[in-house]
């Protein structure tokens, strides 16, 4: 099976794509899903000053803010219908797994519910996203109506009710527009609206960083310095997103009947950064929570109130080079890669299905001495993939900590997704050519034997 799967993918032309018409409307629902997201991050909300809005944020672009505005694809700095993005979804989806592995009942919806228990938590999450957008729309409206001068045409009761109401909408229509895309496109929905982002921000990126260099503000060695590391870092993330540690596992001989079956062997892939690209979302998702308010309530320091009033030095902190922020975020990263490994692989699981089909590790005990083992595995492995994604992430960081230079913002965070993002998304692509000449494969078949009787 291994080898025709393997025949097959080599044999994957540009006319096996022509023909997989399946293939053809999925790529297209994904590529207008992701126009209209677009469109949406250009259409600002009602009742704001758009100009002094530009003015005011030019001063909190850096740090979390300014990474919040790349995944969003410039919506924050024009504060579109979209600014929002997905992230109190992510939020949302944080707190609901956290929720589901020390909470009972989440928990045995999570374990024993299958389909339905999926179902009834990703309810769960849709309803706290909505919480969480309103929440966090409201901290928007009120620091933009609370700034000085005021950020708000009209200030009032009505500038708030259409502020939350126009960004909690367009967060709830992101996160159904991702849903969609996930069911009837190609790739994941969430992930692939965050790189729509960064990839429209990319090249005025690369336009900014060539501006510096002309004005002299870094020499030409430094520039292709950052472009030699971009290369680096790409390769790197590639290389390490398909690392893998194999365990063997045997299958015992059998006698059926007069024959022997059985005996093979075969490998089990434990891939070093089982987490994926979700623990820098997740780490820069949680980040942001705190400052989405105190970066417009700094502003007017009087407008906040005491038991806030450590908001403001907390934004300050929160900024490319800080020490506080390279902390945080790294530690945040770290957590969440063996948090998200051990919520999506379970090594007990994994040892109760190899025993069932009669499978071992080779000098491993079946059973719970395989589960220590596949977890010791596990831990060690994830040890090295959270080193590296923290790694990747934080090199921004250092390169601003050795340059002096925060005028331009595109790091490894935003490389990681959208290496990781592209690698999932052709893989998705494979995966349906080769399904649809299996396909073509069966129907033949089927023909040739009709035909024979």
């Amino acid at each position: 099976m291994a080898s025709a799967a393997e025949q097959l993918a080599a044999n994957m032309n540009f006319g096996a794509f022509a023909k997989a018409k399946d293939l053809h409307k999925r790529l297209l629902f994904t590529l207008g899903a992701l126009i209209v997201y677009r469109l949406g991050t250009y259409i600002p909300i009602p009742g704001i000053d758009i100009a002094a809005f530009s003015q005011a944020f030019s001063g909190q672009s850096q740090g979390i803010l300014g990474m919040f505005n790349m995944f969003s694809g410039g919506a924050v700095e024009r504060m579109a219908i979209f600014a929002l993005n997905i992230m109190p979804y992510i939020s949302a989806s944080i707190i609901v797994q956290l929720m589901g592995s020390v909470y009972g009942p989440w928990e045995k919806l999570r374990k024993e519910g299958g389909e339905a228990g999926r179902k009834q938590l990703n309810q769960y999450t849709r309803y706290l996203t909505l919480l969480l957008a309103l929440v966090q729309s409201f901290s928007i409206a009120a620091g933009m109506q609370a700034a000085s001068p005021s950020l708000a045409l009209n200030p009032g009761p009505m500038f708030l009710i259409t502020t939350v109401v126009t960004l909690t909408g367009g967060t709830m229509f992101l996160m159904w527009l991702g849903e969609q895309i996930t069911a009837r496109g190609i790739g994941n929905g969430i992930s692939l609206i965050i790189f729509a982002g960064i990839v429209a921000v990319l090249p005025r990126t690369i336009t900014n960083l060539l501006a510096l260099s002309k004005e002299g503000q870094i020499t030409a060695f430094i520039l292709f310095f950052v472009v030699v590391v971009v290369i680096a870092t790409i390769i790197f993330i590639v290389f390490m997103e398909r690392a893998q540690r194999r365990l063997l596992v045997q299958y015992p001989k059998r006698q059926v009947g007069n024959r022997m079956t059985g005996g093979e062997s075969s490998f089990m892939p434990l891939k070093v950064n089982t987490a994926g690209v979700i623990p820098p979302i997740f780490a820069s998702s949680l980040l942001l929570m705190p400052t989405t308010a105190a970066a417009f309530l700094g502003q007017n320091p009087d407008s906040v109130p005491s038991w806030l009033s450590w908001l403001p030095g907390l934004t300050a902190q929160l900024h490319q080079g800080q020490p506080l922020f390279v902390f945080l975020y790294a530690s945040l990263i770290i957590f969440f890669c063996f948090l998200y490994t051990s919520l999506v692989f379970n090594p007990e699981e994994t040892a109760e299905n190899l025993r069932k089909y009669g499978g071992f590790l080779p000098g491993i005990r079946p059973g719970k001495r395989t589960a220590e083992y596949i977890d010791y595995v596990l831990t060690r492995i994830t040890v090295i993939g959270a080193a590296y994604i923290t790694l990747v992430c934080l090199l921004p960081e250092f390169l601003v900590m050795g340059l002096g230079n925060a005028s331009f913002y595109f790091g490894g965070t935003s490389i990681l997704i959208v290496v990781t993002v592209t690698m999932d998304t052709v893989a998705q692509i494979q995966s349906h050519l080769l399904a649809h000449q299996y396909d073509g494969l069966i129907k033949k078949s089927k023909l040739r034997g009709g035909r024979g009787k």
